[in-house]
C-alpha cells in the first residue's frame, strides 16, 4: 500500500497556480496526480480547478488535458477512453475533475450515463459544496442551512432549506464496480483509495471532501481541521463501495461536536438551536442507512 513517503517527488500538477489560499481542491488534485502519474489524460469540465490551474497561456498539469462544457464530464472522458482504446493505449488513466456542481446537478445526466454503461474511467467529484467558480451559488451538494449568494439569510429564509445530495447513493444505485467518499484530513485511507481507483477497471467513483475556505467563510488555515471535523462528527462518513459490498472505513470517535464544525464556518454563523437539531438528525438518519446496509451484509454471509 502507498504512503506518503512513497510519492514521488516530481509534481505533476505544478505550483505556480492561481488557487486562493487553504483550498481542498488543490491539495486534493495534487496528491492525485503523484499516485496517477505520467500516463494520465485529465478533463476538466468548467469549475474552480479549470480557473485556477490553466490560466492562458500556462497550466498547471504536467498530463494532457481537455475542457469542454460543463455538464459532459462523464460522456467526454469516456469518449476519451474509447479514442484511446482506438489507439491500443489501454494502460492509460482518464480522469474527470468535475466540482459539485458539475457532478450532482448539470452533470448527472452524463454521470449516470457513464456509470450505468460502466466506462473505463475514473470520476473524481471535487466537492466544495457550492458553485464556488461563479460566485459561491447553492448547488445540490450544498448542505442544509448554509448561506450562499443564492439562498441568502433573512427573516423568513435561513440559508438553504433542503439537505445535502447524497451522490455516493446514487453511484451505488448504479451497482459500479467501485465508489469512494474520500477526505484530505486522512491522508493514508485518501492514498489508499487513489491507489485503488488507479489499478481497477470500470467506472470508478470518487468524492473528495474539499474545503473551500472562501465560499464556507472560514480561515484558510483551517483546511484540514475542517476536513477533520467533518468526518469525526458523521457529517461526511468515509466509505468505499466495492463489487456490491459497503464498507465504513472510519467510524467517528467523538472528538468534535456538530456545533463546533457548524460555528467554525460564517456560512452557518445564522443557525439556530433548531436548524442544528435538524442537521443531528440528518446525520443520525444517514448512519441509520449505513447500519442497516451493514445489517443486510452480515446477514446475507451468514447464509452464505
Amino acid at each position: 500500500m502507498i504512503n506518503i513517503k512513497d510519492l514521488p517527488d516530481e509534481e505533476l500538477f505544478t505550483p505556480g497556480h492561481t488557487a486562493c489560499p487553504g483550498c481542498g481542491v488543490a491539495q486534493a488534485v495534487r496528491n492525485l496526480m503523484k499516485v496517477l502519474g505520467k500516463n494520465t489524460v485529465v478533463y476538466l469540465p468548467a469549475n474552480c480547478l479549470l480557473v485556477f490551474s490553466a490560466t492562458y497561456p500556462l497550466d498547471a498539469f504536467k498530463v494532457p488535458y481537455l475542457h469542454l462544457l460543463f455538464e459532459n464530464s462523464g460522456v467526454a472522458a469516456a469518449g476519451i477512453r474509447r479514442a484511446l482504446r482506438k489507439l491500443g493505449k489501454n494502460d492509460v488513466n482518464v480522469v474527470a475533475l468535475a466540482g459539485d456542481g458539475g457532478t450532482a446537478d448539470i452533470g448527472m445526466q452524463a454521470l449516470s450515463g457513464a456509470a450505468e454503461r460502466n466506462e473505463d474511467i475514473i470520476y473524481v467529484m471535487v466537492d466544495n459544496e457550492a458553485y464556488m467558480n461563479t460566485g459561491i451559488q447553492r448547488s445540490g451538494s450544498t448542505p442544509f442551512g448554509a448561506w450562499t449568494t443564492t439562498t441568502p439569510v433573512g427573516k423568513k429564509i435561513k440559508g438553504k432549506m433542503e439537505h445535502k445530495k447524497d451522490v455516493m447513493k446514487i453511484m451505488m444505485a448504479h451497482e459500479v464496480p467501485y465508489a469512494a467518499t474520500v477526505s484530505p484530513a486522512f491522508p493514508a485511507d485518501m492514498l489508499r483509495k487513489f491507489e485503488k481507483v488507479k489499478n481497477k477497471h470500470g467506472f470508478r467513483f470518487l468524492q473528495i471532501y474539499t474545503t473551500c475556505p472562501t465560499g464556507w467563510r472560514a480561515p484558510s488555515e483551517k483546511t484540514i481541521t475542517l476536513a477533520r471535523m467533518a468526518v469525526e462528527t458523521g457529517i461526511f462518513p468515509l466509505l468505499e463501495y466495492e463489487d456490491g459490498v459497503l464498507k465504513v472505513n472510519y467510524r467517528p470517535k467523538g472528538k468534535y461536536t456538530v456545533e463546533e464544525y457548524l460555528k467554525a464556518q460564517g456560512r452557518f454563523k445564522h443557525f439556530t438551536p433548531e436548524m442544528m437539531e435538524e442537521v443531528k438528525h440528518w446525520i443520525e438518519m444517514k448512519w441509520r442507512w449505513i447500519r442497516t446496509i451493514e445489517e443486510g451484509q452480515k446477514a446475507l454471509e451468514q447464509e452464505e
